[in-house]
């Protein structure tokens, strides 16, 4: 599991470590950490030029020490001094005994770098760049140079993952201690580029504020039958879906739905031919949900238009997902009164007819976004997006997909994942790990599907067979997870 914690946590942590350590111990660690995976990403440090952007804070100092570091090895190091009064003194005096130096004219270095140190700002800035700095990060982005974030990109929210003003886009972020929200939130992990961090020692705590799953931690969620399973003890979900208009949904929530451990799919809706042309396994029926057959989980919305359903599905004691058309005039009291899960699974656009905001205010604050919803509607919710998150109504960590493609951006990927997220809802997982093994497995086949170029949503149902072995198969298998008919 990938954990994430804010600046506050990481600051006490800090405060705690260095109250039994000797001074300058964790800018040590940090700056070691800093100066070897700078050196690795150059390959060659005897002869390099490399540009430091020093701010006036720790994370400064940092830079300055790692360029202390890289200098003694035979790179050249300039530091450009943003505030020189405030710069920290013991990292360039470090750093001047090295033979690096204080650059008389910071564009032209910038200009002739190979490789930028970005330490203007650190995890407790606020409000994007100051003026002043602006230009500099616009010459060192506009160099050949490798930008290397020290701790954070400065100018992004380490909290949020918000970008309120300008900001210098790293290629590669080299964070101490713990990851920040904001290096795995977009809008901000976009300019963190990739991340790695350097342990310092700090004592955590076990509750995170983001976290993401690596395959270990999906492996031991995935649902596995037992030699006694049959179709109905391994889960059954229903699906409505799809209308006159869009029978295409019904069946790419079908195909989902197929791929997601559970052992049936029951169809309710107007698409049942085109459903049972594609997947004559699939249970059609042509009346109300309420008629289907008992089911574990409800998938109602994608292609639905104003067709009946969603009411009648919510009224259910079972776990039901609400996408696409089953979200729009959402009653929040409607939601918070059932007494099985409920998992929303909007969009940005959707998200901000739901919280009656911009979709633009939705897409700068993703984090914000998704805890508010799933508050006030009492929901689990799964917000799509370039990074797809996963709240619970009770609180907790967050969890942010950390797989998929830009490739996914295309019509129908939606209901292929409200299926196959729908069917692990079945099979008895949590709303909220449902959600997030669905995003990951999603995520995973969106990029095997797609290999590089344009994908298929019918494209990706068919690829999540072979990433759920993939993730599967190292895994220590737990008894199965199964629902009684």
């Amino acid at each position: 599991m990938r954990t994430a914690y804010d600046v506050d946590t990481v600051r006490a942590a800090e405060a705690d470590l260095m109250a039994h350590q000797p001074p300058g111990t964790l800018m040590q660690r940090a700056a070691a950490g800093l100066a070897a995976a700078c050196a690795n990403m150059l390959g060659r440090v005897y002869g390099a030029r490399v540009v430091l952007l020093v701010g006036s804070g720790d994370n400064g100092g940092d830079a300055l020490y790692a360029g202390a570091r890289l200098a003694r090895r035979g790179a050249g190091v300039s530091a450009v001094l943003l505030n020189p009064d405030r710069a920290h003194p013991e990292g360039l005096a470090a750093l001047e005994r090295a033979g690096g130096r204080v650059a008389d004219d910071p564009f032209e270095v910038l200009a002739a770098a190979d490789l930028v140190l970005d330490g203007i700002v650190g995890i407790g800035g606020r409000g994007g760049l100051r003026p002043d700095a602006v230009p500099l990060a616009r010459a060192a982005r506009g160099s050949n140079a490798l930008i290397v974030a020290v701790d954070l990109p400065s100018g992004v929210d380490a909290d949020t993952g918000e970008v309120p003003g300008e900001a210098l886009r790293a290629d590669a972020t080299i964070t101490f201690g713990a990851y920040k929200p904001g290096l795995l939130i977009d809008p901000a992990r976009e300019y963190a580029g990739a991340v790695h961090i350097v342990p310092i020692g700090l004592d955590l705590p076990s509750v995170p504020v983001v976290e993401a799953l690596q395959h270990t931690d999906v492996a031991d969620l995935l649902p596995t039958p037992g030699a006694e399973s049959d179709k109905y003890r391994r889960g059954v979900v229903g699906v409505v879906a799809g209308s006159a208009r869009y029978p295409g949904a019904a069946v790419l929530a079908v195909a989902g739905a197929l791929r997601g451990g559970a052992g049936a799919v029951r169809y309710v809706g107007p698409g049942g031919d085109a459903v049972i042309a594609r997947f004559p396994e699939t249970l059609v029926s042509d009346g109300s949900p309420a008629k289907a057959g008992r089911v574990q989980a409800w998938v109602v919305g994608p292609g639905l238009g104003d067709g009946p359903g969603v009411e009648e599905v919510l009224a259910s004691d079972v776990p039901v997902l609400v996408d696409a058309d089953g979200l729009h005039g959402l009653d929040p009291e409607v939601v918070r009164a059932r007494s099985a899960a409920t998992l929303l699974t909007p969009h940005a656009g959707e998200a901000a007819a739901l919280l009656g905001v911009a979709r633009e205010e939705v897409e700068a604050g993703r984090l914000a976004s998704v805890r508010e919803l799933a508050s006030r509607y009492g929901a689990t919710v799964l917000l799509k997006g370039s990074t797809t998150l996963v709240a619970d109504a009770e609180g907790g960590p967050v969890r942010v997909n950390p797989t998929g493609t830009p490739w996914l951006a295309t019509a129908g990927s939606g209901d292929v994942l409200s299926g196959l997220t729908g069917s692990l809802l079945a099979t008895g997982l949590r709303a909220g790990d449902a959600a997030a093994v669905g995003a990951y497995l999603h995520g995973l086949a969106g990029r095997r599907a797609a290999g590089g170029g344009p994908v298929t949503a019918f494209g990706v149902a068919e690829a999540v067979g072979g990433v759920w072995r993939d993730v599967a198969t190292p895994a220590r298998r737990r008894p199965p997870r199964e629902n009684q008919p």
